[in-house]
């Protein structure tokens, strides 16, 4: 029987490219945003994550009479943020909200139906910068990292039913949304040098992990994480700073006084 796949964020970068690998695999695939992620093969539910009622209403048109769904994919989210001096509440709140308690709400939502079936997937999409960090958002590392830990629990909650739970941990991804925080082609290269692959992942890339993640062959990745960041997390920053040690990478020297 096909499975069904319900992706929240579905008309974001990451998101609308594993809603479309889903559907382009076979799988029934319900996309969950604000926005319509027009996709082949995809039916719309709008709904906020954020608002437990408006999930609630998204699942149950999603599942229709067949029930499910069989695999949630929580893409939604926010990556906002500054110092945290000048965070305000507020701010902190929002950022907390939309990457942790959304997937809170929608796992809360599906997880009746996954416990009936004796069966499951639970994908949700974290960030490297839980392990690594970046200037200026503290909320947003907060949360992921908070994600990781939930995800851990929730494998080992619900094991025993038969449902998996695993994170995907991108670093930079292509997205429309990062590359306009870049600079250009300069800051393209930087960024692919900041990882011994030289590479920055596709949204679709990512997809493929999670396409992974979700199916039977990962059961036993229950509780893990796959990093997508070729190799930037295993790498001691200062390295790169040093150019004898960017010549053994077969990096360029680095130019310009240190400030």
């Amino acid at each position: 029987m096909t499975r069904t796949v319900l992706v929240t964020g579905a008309a974001g970068g990451i998101g609308r490219a594993v809603a479309a690998r889903f559907a382009a695999d076979g799988l029934r695939v319900a996309g969950v945003d604000l926005a319509d992620p027009r996709l082949p093969g995809v039916s719309y539910h709008r709904a906020d994550v954020t608002r437990a009622d408006e999930i609630a209403a998204a699942v149950r048109e999603a599942a229709g009479e067949r029930g499910g769904p069989d695999v949630l994919v929580a893409c939604a989210g926010v990556t906002e943020g500054r110092p945290l001096h000048l965070t305000t509440e507020q701010e902190w709140n929002a950022v907390l909200t939309a990457n942790l308690t959304s997937v809170f709400l929608c796992v809360r939502e599906v997880l009746p139906a996954m416990i009936e079936a004796g069966s499951g997937a639970v994908v949700t999409v974290g960030s490297v910068l839980h392990r690594t960090a970046a200037p200026g958002l503290p909320a947003y590392a907060a949360a992921k990292g908070a994600l990781a830990a939930l995800t851990r629990q929730l494998s080992v909650d619900y094991g025993h039913h038969g449902i998996s739970f695993v994170t995907v941990s991108p670093g930079w991804v292509r997205t429309p949304a990062t590359e306009s925080r870049l600079g250009g082609a300069e800051d393209l290269s930087r960024l692919r040098e900041s990882n011994p692959m030289r590479l920055l992942a596709s949204p679709e890339q990512v997809a493929s992990a999670v396409a992974f993640a979700a199916s039977p062959d990962a059961a036993l990745l229950t509780g893990g994480e796959l990093v997508l960041d070729g190799g930037a997390s295993a790498v001691s920053p200062a390295s790169l700073l040093r150019d004898g040690h960017r010549e053994r990478m077969g990096l360029p020297p680095l130019h310009g006084e240190p400030r």
